[in-house]
């Protein structure tokens, strides 16, 4: 029997507490668009188009926070399916092994339980989106140079969360009742860095048929 959204993923579950926008901000205003064009019932093709005489910057970082409090909540649900166990090695099934390196403690990339590769993730990613440098929040504060290609960053190993969710733990998903969300949110994201050429499109391909499938 499907469970509601409500019961399947409960914000007691997710692996980081969400980040929230400031109210009364632009971006807060930009989030705020966006939330409602989701709930609209528009398609999401249209959804993910920057609205007109909106910054580009903004939209994007919008996004990123937006997809990784809901990836992030996905697999906080299923993580109790993902164990050192079950497993072992951070992976798409058996052609893409996805091993960590971030400079610091893992200077060389390694291979690791997935999840353990999450939790480095999900701490990588806290530390940049709430890093006033790179992901400011101050009127008048601009972006770094680099930040479209943090962004790219961040969302290329979102994308690997989905493809470990998708080939490891999709009967778990479907008995939860929680396919149809989890496919809407990946589209969204699927259309979000097409619009915006924001991931190389080689790295898609563990998930290329199921694309193809759900999003076209």
């Amino acid at each position: 029997m499907a469970l509601c959204l409500g019961q399947v993923f409960s914000k007691d579950k997710t692996f980081r507490p969400r980040k929230r926008f400031e109210p009364g901000t632009q971006r807060f205003e930009l989030y705020k668009k966006a939330q409602a064009s989701l709930k609209s019932g528009l398609d999401l093709r249209k959804v993910v188009q920057l609205p007109e005489g909106e910054s580009m910057n903004d939209w994007v970082a919008v996004h990123v926070v937006d997809f990784f409090n809901r990836i992030n909540l996905i697999y906080g649900t299923m993580s109790e399916f993902c164990t050192e166990r079950t497993c072992p090695i951070m992976s798409g099934g058996l052609r893409y092994e996805y091993r960590w390196q971030d400079g610091d403690d893992y200077k060389k990339p390694t291979k690791l339980p997935a999840l353990k590769y999450m939790n480095l993730l999900m701490d990588w990613i806290e530390s940049l989106i709430n890093d006033e440098d790179i992901f400011p929040t101050r009127v008048g504060v601009p972006f770094p140079k680099n930040f479209q290609q943090v962004c790219k960053k961040i969302l290329s190993r979102l994308f690997r969360v989905f493809v470990h969710v998708y080939i490891h733990h999709f009967d778990s998903i479907c008995s939860m009742g929680a396919e149809a969300h989890i496919n809407t949110c990946y589209k969204h994201y699927y259309y979000f860095i097409s619009e915006f050429n924001l991931i190389d499109h080689s790295e898609l391909e563990p998930l290329k048929e199921m694309t193809e499938k759900i999003c076209n």
